[in-house]
């Protein structure tokens, strides 16, 4: 009983820990392309403008150039937002995740791959136009 408890503990420490850290769920490039096609997500670049300009996931928001994110999000903070940055080592995103989730934002998920990800599984990116 007591090793259970102690595994509970250790497992309840790690999840607080990760919540704390702003840890979110990862998002696969084809759940992503899913979502963007059913309309059903918000994507926030935070690559930084001139990255945004020069080619981004369709749909995405630039975070950098949006002033007021709450004005851009979708009104129901049950609805799908999704951040990423460069790729699986940037941490950028963040940023934009952590300020969804401060505005109420329930399901909030990261697209660890980025955009070089995306742009290596040979998906199309938009451009400002």
């Amino acid at each position: 009983m007591k090793k259970i408890l102690t595994t509970l503990a250790c497992a309840a420490v790690a999840l607080a820990s990760s919540a704390i850290a702003g840890e979110y769920p990862d998002i696969s490039i084809s759940e992503l392309k899913d979502a963007i096609k059913k309309g059903e997500v918000t994507v926030i670049d935070v690559n930084g403008s001139q990255s945004y300009a020069e080619g981004h996931i369709p749909t995405a928001i630039d975070f950098r150039a949006t002033k007021d994110l709450a004005s851009v999000l979708p009104k129901d903070k049950g609805a799908l937002v999704v951040a990423y940055c460069g790729g699986p080592s940037c941490s950028a995103y963040k940023a934009a995740a952590t300020k969804a989730e401060e505005l109420g934002y329930t399901n909030v998920k990261h697209l660890s791959a980025g955009k070089a990800g995306w742009l290596q599984a040979g998906e199309a990116t938009e451009k400002k136009g």
